[in-house]
């Protein structure tokens, strides 16, 4: 296996365990949300998994935004490879600036 098979390995894997792990989180902050509106106690324990999951959201949420401005430059629909890099993460913006520069 060469370094390049390697690498299409290692993000196949990233971007299946970033996805599960990025809906986890949108999941997890959902039900602290209707905990909070309807006053159910949510335990303290679980803060600073709370923090973390707002952490990643938020650098996956500009990885995002960045992912959708630079879009159109590379000819994808910049809604469409937003998402997907909010998603995956790091991943989806290697990619895109990966490609050849358009014409």
């Amino acid at each position: 296996m060469n370094l390049q098979d390697a690498k299409k390995y290692l993000f196949a894997w990233i971007k299946v365990i970033s996805t599960v792990l990025m809906t986890g989180a949108i999941a997890l902050e959902s039900w602290n949300l209707y905990a909070g509106l309807t006053h159910l106690p949510v335990p303290s324990s679980l803060t600073p998994v709370f923090w973390v999951e707002r952490f990643a959201v938020s650098a996956h949420l500009i990885e995002g935004a960045i992912a959708a401005c630079f879009a159109a430059s590379r000819n994808k629909l910049p809604l469409q490879y937003g998402t997907y890099t909010f998603f995956v993460g790091t991943v989806g913006l290697l990619e895109l600036f990966a490609k050849a520069d358009p014409e």
